[in-house]
């Protein structure tokens, strides 16, 4: 917002008869961290009760007089320890809430303004407590059931609401057509199959549960608006930008009707053949580098569940070995994890009426198939597998990766094929990635002697690094026996006649194990020099600049 859209804000809001639930004016700055975090979550869940879409809290006006008077509040220059304020009041609020901060000059006078987002669905907390303006009071939650109550039967579907000026002339002819097209396809055998090219356009949209009575929705804006008619949904964005970032820089942005763009974003993506070898066949596997069902799956997805309200585009990032796919607002029920299997139906959508419309449209399943069938698809490729591990609270990251981080973890695929279940295989997906597992998974693993190791450090087992021809790896992996390092040392000794701690150090640390830190290395041969002292070397220097000699015995 500009200083003088804010100067605007500022005029509406202090022209109101006086403050209520969802308007807080300060005067001062005395106002604590933890206090602005409890007054965020106060007129956050006081927005929901009152249906207003944003409440306001303002530095610098007065509340009787409504007066503005300025204030040395700085939020910007506020610290908890070494975290920024800022960060530190997003990391304790639940869920996450996308506040904005505003600072305007309104007559040389300095105000700062908070516009928080009314809660939705669940009450707004901070540090795990609820808070709610009650008149001008701020106070606990718990106190007002029936306020819950609200709060919680809040959700309202976006994607169904109706756009009033928007009609019928608004949507794409091709859109509409090729809709029904996919329509008829996925209702072959159904008894009003035959109709289907009778209805008109406004029956056919209301059949597919686009439009109401006729009335445009976001959804229909969304899906098959015309690119001029995505202001009627403004602020909220229906936009997919594709940005290349390999050597070669290229960006493209994709708008409604976004029903026909999917396949224009998928023709840009650079899809080449990709070859590996394995050891127990005479020809090269080759797939495509990606899997069209599964950019298709991922960008759909993103579709379907962005967070509108957050006013922001879908990104597809392309990068030499990954395509990276960035949409708005958490997982809406679960998390990633517990759709991988298939057995997970969610309950409830972000955006119920977009969802069944893409259903209608064959574009999405909505039982929670969608990121299973990713899983089985590159697994069927013998690539790495789909990574959701760069989500935060506020986005939802997908990676699906174009070619092998480590080929032999695709031989692996090929060679033990029929005896791995896909629990396993995501297993040792997080493994070559260099990703935790839980305890339960490492027992899985090694109980099938697939892994060893030590947590969080597992690595191949002598077994999987035989059948994947990774014995060299495994060697490095697991390390030397003790009595080899120490061999090194003594021989290193009986050359030159002694050696100080940084030949020691250079000798011995790059062949300790990979999954080693520096400072794990260094400990590693403190350790074996101890255990070496005064039985085969003794130290003939000093603390600070070691020479160790051989025991003359």
């Amino acid at each position: 917002m500009t200083n003088d859209d804010l100067i605007q804000l500022i005029d509406e809001l202090k022209a109101l008869p006086k403050e209520n639930e969802w308007i807080e004016f300060k005067s001062g700055n005395a106002t604590t961290n933890e206090k602005l975090g409890q007054y965020i979550s106060g007129l956050s869940n006081a927005a929901c009760v009152k249906n207003q879409s944003f409440a306001y809290l303002v530095f610098g006006i007065d509340d009787v007089s409504h007066k503005v008077i300025g204030t040395n509040f700085k939020f910007n220059n506020r610290k908890v320890g070494n975290e920024e304020l800022e960060l530190w009041i997003r990391r304790h609020l639940s869920p996450s809430i996308k506040f904005d901060h505003y600072v305007c000059d309104y007559n040389s006078n300095n105000v700062e303004i908070y516009r928080i987002p009314a809660a939705i669905a669940e009450p707004t907390s901070f540090m795990h407590q609820s808070y709610i303006r009650i008149g001008t009071n701020l106070t606990d939650l718990k106190k007002f059931p029936d306020f819950i109550r609200t709060i919680y039967n809040s959700q309202i579907d976006w994607s169904a609401q109706v756009v009033e000026k928007a009609s019928i002339d608004d949507l794409e002819p091709k859109a509409i057509q090729l809709a029904r097209e996919k329509y008829k396809e996925k209702n072959t055998n159904a008894p009003f199959y035959n109709e289907i090219d009778n209805l008109s356009d406004k029956a056919f949209l209301d059949k597919l549960k686009i439009t109401v009575d006729g009335k445009i929705t976001n959804t229909a804006i969304i899906l098959l608006g015309k690119p001029q008619a995505a202001h009627y949904i403004s602020p909220a964005v229906a936009q997919i930008t594709w940005k290349l970032d390999t050597e070669e820089k290229a960006y493209e942005h994709f708008n409604t009707p976004l029903f026909l763009e999917i396949n224009n974003i998928l023709a840009k993506i650079r899809n080449v053949k990709y070859k590996f070898f394995p050891d127990n066949q005479l020809l090269a596997t080759e797939v495509n580098k990606y899997d069209s069902k599964v950019i298709l799956e991922a960008l759909n997805n993103c579709i379907a569940h962005q967070d509108y309200g957050k006013h922001s585009r879908i990104l597809l990032v392309e990068q030499v070995n990954k395509l990276i796919f960035s949409s708005e607002g958490s997982f809406f029920e679960g998390k990633a994890e517990d759709y991988t299997a298939g057995d997970k139906t969610p309950k409830k959508y972000r955006n119920k009426w977009l969802a069944d419309a893409m259903v209608n449209l064959t574009m999405i399943d909505t039982l929670g198939y969608g990121i299973h069938r990713m899983y089985n698809e590159q697994r069927k490729r013998y690539f790495p597998l789909p990574d959701y591990t760069k989500s935060t609270r506020d986005n939802v990251v997908l990676e699906i990766y174009g070619h092998s981080i480590d080929e032999n973890y695709s031989k692996l695929l090929i060679e033990k094929k029929d005896d791995l279940s896909l629990t396993e295989v995501i297993l040792l997906d997080k493994i070559q990635k260099k990703q935790e597992i839980t305890d339960e998974g490492a027992k899985l693993l090694k109980k099938k002697g697939l892994i060893e190791g030590r947590k969080p450090n597992y690595y191949i087992s002598a077994k999987l690094a035989e059948i994947t021809n990774q014995k060299a790896s495994y060697t490095k992996s697991k390390g030397l026996d003790k009595d080899v390092y120490k061999g090194f040392i003594l021989q290193h000794i009986k050359n030159h006649g002694f050696a100080t701690r940084e030949e020691i150090d250079d000798l011995l640390l790059a062949q300790l194990p990979d999954y080693m830190t520096e400072k794990q290395r260094k400990k590693k041969v403190h350790n074996i020099l101890q255990e070496m002292s005064g039985n085969t070397i003794i130290n003939s220097g000093s603390r600070a600049k070691s020479k160790w000699v051989l025991v003359i015995k």
